[in-house]
């Protein structure tokens, strides 16, 4: 059975760093490509970064430079390195892993950013 599972969330005040955890289990993990969404109420789900199976990245333009995706296919996990935060990175953070019409998501985890 597949699980996502996404951690690492909470308040952080502007400026400051967080990094999210997602934690796949219950498959061949180095075949899939991993991604990590966010949602804001009444918004629709957009594209902040993903890593292919061949650890290539990419970014939305509104976090290069200060977001870093990263994956350890040994230990089957997804990560997200959150620096520089701003108030209009709140938002529920969702994990996505997928493999051509496959795809998986995590239940969220929330980023607060404010003083």
């Amino acid at each position: 059975q597949v699980q996502i599972v996404e951690s690492g969330g909470g308040l952080v005040q502007p400026g400051g760093s967080l990094t999210l955890s997602c934690a796949a289990s219950g498959m061949k993990f180095d075949a899939y490509n991993g991604q990590w969404y966010r949602q804001t109420p009444g918004n629709l789900r957009e594209l902040v970064a993903g890593i292919s199976n061949y650890d290539i990245t990419e970014y939305a333009d509104s976090v290069k430079g200060r977001f870093t995706i990263s994956r350890d296919n040994t230990k089957k996990m997804v990560y997200l390195q959150m620096n520089s935060l701003k108030p209009e990175d709140t938002a529920v953070y969702y994990c996505n892993v997928h493999r051509h019409l496959t795809s998986y998501w995590g239940q969220g985890t929330q980023v607060t950013v404010s003083s």
